[in-house]
């Protein structure tokens, strides 16, 4: 059984790996160099710490006393990050991230860009298609949005 609780300082290296985990596994090879090292920047741990203290809310996912998922919602508005342990996956980790970081949003409808893959997950989670696919720093994303509920 996992239990999901505000993310702490000590949780950085573990947080940043999961993330890394799950790209490499489903989306890493679905982009170019420029993507890869775009989105390892992002999901290092030096970056979460850097966002941690601001107006970020970011939650993780524990098994057995290790972070096995993670989300992140900027502003109380946009969905910065949602992964779980590729190991894992398929036990509705994601889903109680998800359900869980909702009472923060702020904001009468909530963003994600997501990756190509991660689509369908998110589409199950109640998000439309919110524009076409587009590219950032060799990230390929699709825009989604969630009314509050």
């Amino acid at each position: 059984m996992h239990s999901i609780r505000p993310a702490r300082p000590e949780d950085l290296p573990a947080i940043s790996a999961v993330c890394i985990a799950a790209f490499n596994e489903a989306v890493a090879a679905s982009l170019g160099a420029q993507g890869v090292a775009t989105f390892m920047q992002v999901a290092s741990a030096s970056a979460f710490a850097e966002r941690l203290p601001g107006d970020n809310h970011i939650l993780v996912a524990e098994q057995d006393r290790r972070v096995v998922g993670v989300v992140e919602l900027k502003e109380g508005r946009h969905l910065a990050m949602l992964f779980v342990d590729p190991a894992c996956q398929g036990q509705g980790i994601g889903h109680a991230l998800f359900q869980a970081v909702l009472p923060q949003l702020r904001a009468p409808a909530m963003s994600v860009r997501a990756s190509l893959n991660a689509v369908p997950t998110y589409q199950r989670y109640g998000f439309v298609i919110d524009g076409e696919v587009g590219e950032y720093n060799g990230l390929v994303y699709q825009p989604l949005t969630l009314a509050a509920p």
